[in-house]
């Protein structure tokens, strides 16, 4: 959409689902809904707990892929900045006016580190991964040719088992090459816990984080004696950000999920063995569908199929619903068992997807709604962006 284009010369099922004004009812679907009152209160949430904790939060953009949402991540919750996973999607982020922004992933295709170079000359604080000799190389030489300062953070593999060092010598090994590096500058450690984010007991999360932490802990030191005591120490994320904030040695967090909270973040349990989609947070995100067909006498059929949501966390769950049940996606269709017959044709359903991430990355709009009626409108900015 041309940025000067005004919502509401657009056109309602054909470049939109819905435009502000309408009622629910109203609303094209399927598609992407926020309950701006959940996501409000999610957001305020967490920025509460972070403050209280001492905390920095970055919270991680790769899960909305939106200006919008981060903007209210930084307005209603102070966060201080964004995570994004690709040079494409933090320079949406950089260009959208947010100006802290850490690719937390290594970037290490020539064109790529060229962009991502470029990208503190929008005024953005731009910070990036790194977990190899040969990186510092490169992305000094790029920072030297466009007259830009790249802040980098050493990532250590806390147990992902994907990027990142594995010992406090090469974590200190590249922080002083970091640090020795011209347009370069140390500025932390990268550490998040991504595998044990979505295991379901919260004394088995805490096991993983607890080596996790001490592994950190032992870099930090070793950078201390070194004379490169980090700047920040970042990780955490919606399954465990309470362990990183009480630990005495992180100072950043990058949860994403909580704001909007997915079948599978959803299932997790918190400390008392409750869900924390029952009270810790609340599902704000939803996917609306419509039932197209009820030929079936023990199944209805929405149409909310594979092409809008990613499954493979598992099938969306039928929002307040315990008289229904989605089982199956196609292409273009979603099954839903309704043994008593009780859906109608065009009754409107919402859908928590089983993974946001993914799922948001399918649509081109979320459909802000209060009260019944559409407030708002927000394109999901870095759409696509997975390069």
């Amino acid at each position: 959409m041309n940025m000067e284009t005004k919502i509401s010369e657009l056109e309602v099922g054909y470049d939109v689902p819905a435009l502000p004004g309408m009622s629910v009812d109203e609303i094209q679907t399927p598609c992407l809904i926020l309950d701006l009152d959940a996501l409000e209160r999610n957001i305020r949430k967490m920025g509460d707990y972070a403050k209280a904790h001492n905390m920095r939060h970055r919270a991680h953009g790769k899960m909305h892929k939106s200006v919008d949402v981060m903007r209210l991540q930084e307005e209603l919750g102070g966060a201080i900045g964004v995570c994004c996973q690709k040079v494409s999607e933090a320079e949406v982020f950089v260009r959208g006016g947010i100006k802290d922004v850490l690719v937390s992933n290594q970037v290490r295709d020539p064109g790529k580190i060229d962009r991502l170079a470029r990208l503190p000359k929008y005024g953005s604080r731009i910070i990036v991964c790194v977990d190899d000799l040969g990186n510092v190389t490169e992305l000094s030489k790029a920072a030297e040719k466009h007259a830009t300062v790249i802040d980098c953070f050493v990532e250590i593999d806390v147990g992902a088992g994907r990027c990142g060092v594995s010992t406090s010598a090469a974590v200190v090994e590249l922080a002083r090459s970091i640090d020795a590096a011209n347009g370069l500058r140390f500025a932390g450690i990268q550490a998040y816990q991504g595998a044990m984010q979505h295991i379901d007991k919260y004394e088995d999360r805490k096991a993983k984080l607890d080596a996790a932490i001490a592994q950190v802990k032992d870099a930090v030191d070793a950078l201390v004696v070194a004379g490169l005591k980090p700047e920040l120490v970042s990780g955490g994320g919606t399954g465990s950000y309470y362990f990183e904030s009480n630990s005495g040695v992180y100072n950043e967090l990058q949860c994403g999920s909580y704001a909007f909270m997915d079948a599978d973040y959803g299932r997790i349990l918190d400390k008392d063995g409750k869900r924390i989609d029952k009270g810790e947070w609340e599902n704000s995100l939803f996917i609306l569908t419509s039932v197209m067909s009820h030929a079936k006498a023990d199944k209805a059929i929405c149409d909310a199929g594979l092409k809008v949501q990613s499954v493979d966390s598992g099938l969306p769950f039928v929002y307040g619903r315990d008289d229904v049940k989605y089982v199956k996606a196609t292409d273009e269709h979603g099954v839903i068992e309704d043994l008593n017959g009780v859906l109608k044709i065009n009754e409107k359903l919402r859908l928590v997807p089983g993974h946001c991430d993914p799922t948001c990355n399918i649509h081109d709009w979320y459909v802000g709604v209060r009260n019944g009626k559409v407030e708002t409108l927000w394109p999901v900015s870095a759409r696509g962006k997975a390069y």
